[in-house]
């Protein structure tokens, strides 16, 4: 089995786009991540859905456990609210983890141990001139290791 047989479509952000564009491309599509693409469709970076809170969330909030407790329950229900400001691209860091990509033709071994190194639940799929074409889940990947019949 390839790759590209456990694949789906995906939607994909770039740097331009809202955080709150890269939520909506996530729980839309019931992913566990986004994959961040150039302007021709290439993959730029795989985000985990931990890096896409992580942008939702304002900085002075992520080590501060402190000043959270003071906010109260109402304005904490809404604190990504003003995701729609931020554009993927000043969330990111400056050294930006290479996408973690697979040709289509990878074997699940491939994708397997690309998802290890690179720790990441989501693995963008890759043509021949290394167009994203869709991505492998962990989900789906696992899927295929399961055995057909569960232990009793």
């Amino acid at each position: 089995m390839k790759a590209i047989d456990i694949a789906k479509p995906i939607p994909s952000i770039t740097t331009g786009d809202s955080v709150t564009a890269a939520i909506h491309q996530m729980t839309d599509a019931n992913l566990p991540g986004v994959v961040v693409v150039d302007d021709e469709g290439r993959p730029l970076t795989v985000i985990p859905g931990t890096q896409v809170l992580k942008m939702a969330v304002l900085n002075a909030y992520h080590d501060d456990p402190a000043l959270v407790r003071t906010i109260d329950e109402e304005s904490a229900d809404v604190f990504a609210h003003d995701c729609n400001a931020r554009a993927v691209g000043e969330c990111l860091p400056d050294k930006i983890a290479k996408a973690a990509t697979a040709r289509s033709d990878a074997t699940l071994l491939e994708v397997a141990t690309i998802m290890l190194r690179g720790r990441s639940p989501l693995v963008a799929v890759v043509d021949k001139d290394k167009k994203l074409v869709g991505a492998v889940t962990l989900t789906a990947l696992l899927g295929t290791m399961a055995p057909d019949t569960q232990p009793a």
